[in-house]
Order: structure tokens, then C-alpha cells, then sequence
């Protein structure tokens, strides 16, 4: 999204022109070494080396008399309150003195911090979360325990309007409490959809209304590793809270062993010559009754989860138990597809909305309105390139798979990352909408998700907000980076250390 900001100074209270950003504007006194640890990078910060105090008892969110929003936008109260306590962290009381902080307009975040007043200006409510964020990393305590901020004006609004995180829930079940975590973690780092990965061979966690057993039988235990109708409702007004979508990943025909347990005559059987082995492949693309099946499955989850895409999938599909089975032959006759099992892969993918790479390069059919994801690393350039030409938006992942680790800093390379560099036009370039970072879940629990995933996450974060331009330098980001992960910290999120060092704060709440 995009914000249209208009910064009003505090000591004039008039108005500047009219800003096109999404930013934050606060007057605050403040070391500008201090000011400068805002993640990710603004559009346009431009800070003085000016501070002003802050008291909590004197402060106050107030929404502006002219803004289109006012008490009641439950949105940007429940967001006062809540970076009330996060910029105030050591004051107890702080609930009690709320109001309100300027505006509920946002599209891009404008702030302006002068002294004794901060204006922050935005098109749409997601905006001025954004803003907000900005705002409250803007404070900061002395070795006294004092609060102050730098004079500062920040015109700011995102590069890529997709900025997605995975988790997967399947290989290990994640506690309600570990999601609702990394939600909070992702909006401090502007983070604005959640893709969650809900269900795949290991086991199928979500609680169906319709087809209980899928759960019943297919979750690792069907009471306490499940997600209930209560609990994904609870995820997806958390998430909104805090401006971020939350897209179902339902991933077939591949990755469905435990949908097999809870659904007889799903999945394909495998034959060894002439008999069963007792195996199971792929979804069986064959039977009508998978069809229907799935409808009636993918309609409880389009009412469930009210984003209008879901992702489906389609990664990753083995063909050797289709080939052996006969049935499966003889329909690949029927429909004239030879032994070319892409095509019947294609058969069965035909209307979807997000899809893996893998359906685009296999197959023949694709809506053009289909979203692809690009999750092969070697040469997501190249794919980048022709999935673009052929007039698909498409979001890129492969660099961002940060379940894996290695010994070093290597968030670096996450920040390397260009999503735009690639052969193709100008009008190509547009249609890369995103990119999203992927947490699997081989090796991941909620013993070591969140030092897995922050900071190191962070380091895409900027890449999809920030202009590349100005975030190239990895020597740069680091004191930024680094200061931000102290935030982290103090904010009960237990981000890894990013080299040796110190925070000021680092064992609060640990």
C-alpha cells in the first residue's frame, strides 16, 4: 500500500505540501547516532541532532480534528495502547493516560517530530501502524532511565506491496502462543503477510469442520497438536491488528500423506508390477470424488480465512506412484496425455490463485491472474524472467529460505538480494509484487523459532521496504541492524546475536 502524508510541524501547527509516502513524523531531541536505528530503512529520514525529553505521564496519542478516523477505529486505539507500553516500557501505569497519537489516514507514512508535538498523516490505517512502528523505535532512554526523541521527518512507504513470512506447521506443530509471537515480531519489521503452511505430509493439524478426521487421524495428537476453528480466528484478528494478511497454504496434489488418514480413497495407490504395494502417492487426479472433496474443503477454508487468496501449492509432486499405477495409465490414455505426467499434474492444478514455481514450469495451463512463487534457488533469475514474460505476477523466495543456517553473519546474504535484477522491461520488473521469507520446519519448534528467524528475517524485511538504492551497503545496515535486534529484544523477542556485543537490555523477560 501507499500512503499520502502531510507532515504538520508542532511549533508552527500549519501545514507543509502535501508529502507522497508512508512515514512517520516525530520532534524529538535526540544523538542522531541514536535516531538513526529505524528498520527498515525509510524512504526519507532526515533527523537533527536536537532531543527533546519525553515523560509519560504527559503523553499522550491523540487523533487530529480534521482526521477521517476517530475514537472508535478499533484498529489505531488497540495500536496506541499497545506502543504506548512498547515505547514505555517501565512505566506501569501507562494505560490508564492513553488517548491517542495524530491520524487515522494512511497509504504511506509521513512523521514529523518536532518539539513537543509529533503529526504522523497517512491515506490508510495500514499505513499508520507502519508509522507508529517507526515512531516508537524513534525513542530511546539515557543511563538514567530518561525518555527522549530527536527532531525528525520521515516520508516513507513500502518498495513491494508483499512482504511474507512462512511458517510451517506440519513437520513440527507450532503453539498458538510461538504464532502470535512471530506475528508481533513481524510487525515491528513491517512484515504484512502471514503464509501459513498449515498442513502437509507430516501431519494435518488444522481442525476441518466439515472433514474431521483429516485432523482426527492426520494431526500429530487430534487434541493437542491442532489448530480449532477458535484458534485460526484468534490468528487472523491478531494478525489484522497489526496490518498483516494471513494466506492458508493447502498444498496438493503433492505433500497430502497425512490427508490420506483422514481421507479414504484420496490418495493414489502405489502397485509394485501388477499388485499394490500398500504405499500411497500423490492426490489421485483421476476420480471425480477428489474433486468434490477438495471443493468442499477449499470452500470451508475461503469462508474460514478471509483473504481473497489462498495458496495451493503444487511443488514438488513425485510421479512414480502415478506411473505405476494402471488406472492412472489408462486414464492418461483416455485424456490423450501420453506419458507426459506434467500435463495430468496440470489437469488437476488448472484454477488456483498462488501456486509454486513448479506448476509454471511443468505445465501448459495457467490462469494469467495466477500468482507464482519462485522457491528454487540456482536460477530464480532466469525464472524471474520468463515467468514475468509470459505476464505473471510473481513472488520471489528462493534467497530467503532461512530455516537454512551457517556459521557467520549471513544475513548478509539475505540483504544481497535484488528481486529486480533480472533480463526483462521495465513493465516485466512491475509484476515482481513481493517476496517472502521461509521458515520450514524440519528442524524448527517453538524452542528455536524465534532465534532462527530474527533477525536474520529482518534482512529481507528491508529489502522488500526499503529503496535498494540505499540499503546496498551491508557495513552500513549492520549498527542499524544491530541496535534493531536490541529492540527485539526488549520487546520479548529472543532474535540471535548477530556478532559479538552487547545490549543494554538483552536478559528483560529472557
Amino acid at each position: 500500500f501507499y500512503l499520502n502524508v502531510i507532515v504538520r510541524m508542532a511549533h508552527t501547527g500549519t501545514h507543509s505540501q502535501p508529502v507522497r509516502a508512508c512515514l512517520l513524523l516525530v520532534v524529538v531531541s535526540v544523538w542522531v547516532q541514536q535516531v538513526d536505528g529505524v528498520w527498515p530503512l525509510p524512504q526519507q529520514l532526515d533527523q537533527s541532532a536536537d532531543r527533546n525529553s519525553l515523560s509519560p505521564q504527559r503523553f499522550s496519542f491523540t487523533y487530529g480534528r480534521d482526521s477521517a478516523a476517530q475514537t472508535g477505529c478499533s484498529v489505531l486505539d488497540a495500536a496506541f495502547k499497545r506502543y504506548f507500553s512498547i515505547i514505555f516500557p517501565d512505566f506501569t501505569k501507562g494505560s490508564a493516560m492513553l488517548t491517542t497519537l495524530y491520524s487515522c489516514f494512511v497509504v504511506a507514512d509521513n512523521l514529523s517530530v518536532s518539539e513537543g508535538q509529533a503529526v504522523l498523516r497517512s491515506v490508510t490505517v495500514w499505513g499508520a501502524l507502519r508509522g507508529l512502528e517507526s515512531f516508537s523505535q524513534l525513542v530511546y532512554q539515557d543511563d538514567y532511565g530518561s525518555y527522549f526523541i530527536n527532531k525528525t521527518e520521515i516520508v516513507d512507504f513500502p518498495r513491494f506491496a508483499f512482504r511474507g513470512l512462512l511458517l510451517d506447521t506440519s513437520r513440527h506443530y507450532l503453539p498458538l502462543h510461538a504464532i502470535l509471537k512471530t506475528l508481533d515480531a513481524m510487525a515491528y519489521s513491517k512484515f504484512n503477510v502471514f503464509h501459513w503452511h498449515i498442513v502437509d505430509d507430516p501431519s494435518f493439524p488444522y481442525q476441518s469442520r466439515t472433514f474431521p478426521d483429516l485432523s482426527n487421524k492426520g494431526a500429530f495428537h487430534p487434541f493437542t497438536h491442532v489448530y480449532t476453528q477458535s484458534d485460526v480466528m484468534r490468528v487472523i484478528e491478531h494478525a489484522r491488528m497489526r496490518g498483516i494478511r494471513v494466506i492458508p497454504e493447502f498444498d496438493s496434489p503433492g505433500h497430502t500423506q497425512s490427508w490420506g488418514k483422514g481421507q479414504p480413497n484420496l490418495l493414489t495407490p502405489c502397485y509394485k508390477g501388477d499388485v499394490p504395494s500398500g504405499s500411497f502417492g500423490p492426490v489421485d487426479p483421476t476420480v471425480d470424488t477428489t474433486y468434490k472433496f477438495m471443493e468442499s474443503l477449499l470452500k470451508e477454508v475461503k469462508f474460514v480465512f478471509p483473504d481473497s487468496y489462498v495458496h495451493l501449492g503444487g511443488d514438488e509432486v513425485s510421479f512414480a506412484c502415478w506411473q505405476s499405477n494402471p488406472n492412472v495409465r489408462t486414464f492418461m490414455e483416455k485424456m490423450g496425455f501420453g506419458k507426459d505426467f506434467t500435463k495430468l499434474e496440470s489437469f488437476y492444478m488448472e484454477r488456483t490463485s498462488i501456486v509454486w514455481q513448479d506448476v509454471f514450469d511443468y505445465h501448459e495451463r495457467i490462469p494469467q491472474d495466477t500468482v507464482l512463487e519462485i522457491w528454487k534457488g540456482e536460477t530464480y533469475q532466469a525464472e524471474l524472467s520468463r515467468m514475468t514474460k509470459a505476464g505473471h505476477r510473481v513472488l520471489l523466495s528462493a534467497p530467503w529460505y532461512i530455516n537454512h543456517i551457517s556459521y557467520g553473519q549471513d544475513w548478509r546474504n539475505s540483504y544481497a538480494v535484488q528481486p529486480q535484477n533480472f533480463s526483462g522491461t521495465e513493465e516485466q520488473k512491475k509484476l515482481v509484487i513481493g517476496g517472502e521469507v521461509a521458515m520450514w520446519g524440519e528442524y524448527v519448534d517453538a524452542t528455536n523459532l524465534n532465534p532462527r528467524l530474527w533477525p536474520r528475517a529482518c534482512a529481507a524485511a528491508e529489502r522488500l521496504w526499503s529503496d535498494e538504492e540505499k540499503t546496498l551497503n551491508a557495513d552500513l545496515a549492520f549498527p542499524r541492524l544491530e541496535k534493531f535486534r536490541c529492540e527485539l529484544l526488549r520487546r520479548g523477542i529472543q532474535a540471535e546475536p548477530l556478532f559479538v556485543g552487547h545490549c543494554k537490555h538483552e536478559y528483560d523477560g529472557l
